[in-house]
């Protein structure tokens, strides 16, 4: 079973989420505030594959604090925010606090689908990967992924990392010393039918320098490819 979470307190955006997500295959649970996602997150033990959140909700956590609390508790939940076009700083805050990605109100059907059927995808491509994978461990200088148990090691000390993170490094892993785009980073870590903008991957990685380096505002290990994206060094 498919199971979302979907956090909106305008009831007829809400119910026009619900509709079409259950439309597409997905069992959703459905909360008006950042207080209710909680408990049903808690009520539910967990058992959630992808979390919508409207950043702005009434009460105590609004989306933005629910994306936080949630990556805290979970690091291969599925995290997606819904936001006002006025709302740039508050999409860049989200996806630094673990946020996989961003629809931008008003958005179609289609659209809202396509983007959570991406994020499920990956989700559940990452568990499959740790329950098949043959090759226990990639390794490079000081760091090392487990791909059974989807762990980052640094210096042998445990760094943790969403979902995004970790397909980003094992991608990083795979092609060392390689000028990466952020086309390419794109297409391999969100996929091919991504229809977002391609600066998700460039916060993602001012997020991943912020665990992999020892000085993110000068970056040793992920290089800036001036004009294309980026380089793992060891």
């Amino acid at each position: 079973m498919k199971k979302i979470l979907v956090a909106e307190d305008e009831q007829n955006i809400r119910e026009f989420v619900v509709i079409n997500l259950e439309r597409a295959g997905y069992h959703a649970f459905e909360a008006a505030s950042g207080d209710e996602a909680m408990a049903l997150y808690e009520r539910e033990d967990g058992d959630f594959d992808v979390a919508v959140l409207d950043i702005m909700m009434p009460g105590a956590m609004d989306g933005l604090a629910v994306c936080k609390e949630l990556r805290r508790k979970n690091s291969s939940i599925g995290i997606i925010l819904l936001s006002a076009r006025t709302q740039e700083m508050d999409k860049v805050s989200g996806l630094m606090m673990g946020a996989d990605d961003y629809v931008t109100k008003p958005f179609s059907p289609s659209e809202l689908v396509a983007r959570v059927d991406a994020v499920y995808r990956r989700v559940a491509l990452a568990a499959e990967k740790s329950e098949n994978n043959l090759r226990d461990e990639l390794l490079s200088g000081e760091f090392a992924l487990n791909l059974r148990n989807r762990s980052f090691l640094k210096s042998g000390k445990l760094v943790e990392l969403t979902q995004v993170e970790f397909q980003i490094m094992e991608y990083f892993f795979s092609n060392p010393g390689v000028a990466l785009s952020r086309g390419d980073i794109l297409k391999h870590v969100w996929g091919a039918g991504y229809v977002g903008e391609e600066k998700i991957v460039d916060v993602n990685i001012r997020r991943l320098r912020m665990k992999v380096e020892d000085e993110p505002s000068n970056p040793r290990h992920i290089v800036t490819v001036w004009g294309l994206g980026y380089r793992w060094e060891v």
